[in-house]
This record gives C-alpha cells, structure tokens and sequence, in this order.
C-alpha cells in the first residue's frame, strides 16, 4: 500500500515523540520536543494535542511508569458489572462502533480453508500496521514498529494458513479509517461501524468477547476476565488467549493488567501496550463530545 505521504509523515512524527519522551524518563520542555522533531513549538503542540486530544506536557504523565499502577487503582473495570454501570455504554468520539461475529469451530479447526484474506499495510497512530480481512469483517491487526514488517506478516498469515490471501489494501481501507480514524484526527462524520470476523477457538472467543467489555481509558486483569468469562482457575489459559488476540487494539488486550499494576507481556512489543494506554488515558480525559455508540455483536 502506498500510504498518504501527510498522514505517514503525522503518525510517524506521534511515534518519534512518544519515543522521545520514553527514553527521557521525565518531563521534557516543549521546545526541547519540537526541536527534536524539526519543528516549531506552535506547530508542535498543535499537530500532537490534535492527534492525543492533550498537550505534550500533559501526556508526558501517562508514559511514566506508575501509570499502569494508576490505572488499575482508579479505572479497573469489573467486567461482570460493566454493562450494568454503564461503562460499556455511551463512549467518547475516539472510541470504536464495533459489530463482530466469531467463525464455527469447525471452520477454525480447518486453518481458514475456504477463506479469502485481503490484506494491506496502514499507518495508524501506532505506527506501521498490517490490517487483515475477510468478506465479513477486520479479522487481523499486527503492528509491525518493534517486531519488524516481516515477522508481523508471518505472525498472521501463520494463524489462517489454508486460507488465500490476496494483497488489497484499498478494499480494507474503509474499516480501518472507521477504527483509526486519518492524520486529522477522528473522521468528522464521527464514528462509524467496524466489523470484525473473530476467528479462533470457543475459549480464545469467549476471552476476546470479555476484552471488548473493557472501555476505552480503562483496564481490566487477566483474573478478573477469567472470573467474568466462568472460569476463574484459568488465569493461565486467558493469558494465552489474550495473548493470541489477532485483531489488536480493536479487540483491546492491551488494557489486560497484571494485578500487580504490571504491564504483562505485549505480543506486538511493550512500548506499543504503553503508547496505546497512555494515548486512550489522555483521550479519556480530553474534553471531547459523547458519542452514542458501544461495541456490539452482530
């Protein structure tokens, strides 16, 4: 895929910000960050509040390393309750309209024999990603910046591999500018609808179905999701299948949570898990308009 060269060039700026700020471990001046950057300070903070809904300054506390901690502490989520209070209702403008249906087991068993995969490279406010589909709906999202474009690409073409693929970038677009949103922010008609095709065992299914109950700007623990899915003993094995989650940030086991306040292991590498919670936290607190549309089946 050819990306937009502007909305590559924000994304990638984003990235080497957030970069930035990691490696300092403190709190950097605004003009230290622009010129980093190669820009001016106006134009800076203009591009990055766009893009995380903050300024530089006050993102710079959702990268330190108590924040996971701070998250668990005030945003847990209890996944049994989350419908009930609400949480998982009405959601802010950043956040996704999704629709998902998950595949048989039978059809899962077969490795995707019979499929047709569409897939592209995007950039995303993560950074490079490679975006998989099939005729119903997104079902793989791998972000290549730690691991590298060709173990991605080996990552999820392993997970289906009777199925065909076929290089299509532009008939993925649509839903992934829908998840993304483009380098101007949020799309301006607002939300619009994501499908997903969850393909995976019935445990990885039921693990996944409890991780979209999680809202954005907040966490959940691998415990907790073990307890909410009826089976509290498996910790081990929800591990295992939120780690084996496909379609990333769209099925959100980056806000799964050691008890601790740890991080946990991330599949697509730690600093993508941190720059995706901070981002989410940051958006979570910006004055942004309500939207009125939660993650629901098909």
């Amino acid at each position: 895929m050819n990306a937009d060269p502007q909305t590559g060039y924000h994304y990638q700026v984003m990235r080497r910000a957030i970069d930035r700020i990691d490696r300092a471990g403190g709190a950097l001046s605004l003009a230290d960050l622009a010129a980093d950057m190669q820009m001016s300070p106006a134009h800076f903070q203009r591009l990055f509040t766009q893009w995380a809904g903050v300024s530089p300054k006050r993102y710079q506390q959702y990268l330190t390393l108590g924040h996971a901690k701070a998250l668990l502490a005030e945003r847990f989520t209890t996944l049994a309750t989350a419908h009930q209070v609400g949480l998982s209702g009405p959601g802010r403008l950043h956040d996704l309209f999704l629709r998902w249906e998950a595949m048989s087991p039978g059809d899962f068993a077969r490795g995707g024999d019979g499929l047709t995969i569409r897939r592209g490279w995007f950039d995303t406010p993560f950074g490079r990603a490679l975006v998989m589909g099939t005729e119903r709906g997104i079902c793989g999202v791998a972000f290549a910046d730690e691991v590298g474009e060709a173990e991605a690409l080996a990552d999820l073409a392993g997970r289906w591999p009777h199925a065909r693929a076929v290089d299509d970038a532009e008939a993925l677009r649509p839903w992934v500018e829908a998840a993304f949103g483009t380098a101007a922010g949020p799309r301006p008609d607002g939300p619009s609808e994501t499908p997903l095709h969850l393909i995976g065992a019935p445990f990885q299914i039921k693990v996944w179905e409890a991780l979209l109950a999680v809202p954005s700007g907040h966490v959940t623990t691998y415990s907790e999701i073990a307890r909410a899915i009826g089976h509290p003993r498996a910790v081990r094995a929800v591990g295992t299948a939120v780690g084996r989650n496909p379609i990333s940030f769209l099925i959100p086991c980056h806000r799964a949570l050691r008890k601790s306040g740890g991080l946990g292991g991330y599949h697509w590498g730690l600093p993508v898990k941190r720059a995706m919670l901070a981002w989410e936290a940051a958006r979570a607190d910006a004055d942004v308009p309500e939207a009125d549309a939660a993650p629901r089946r098909a």
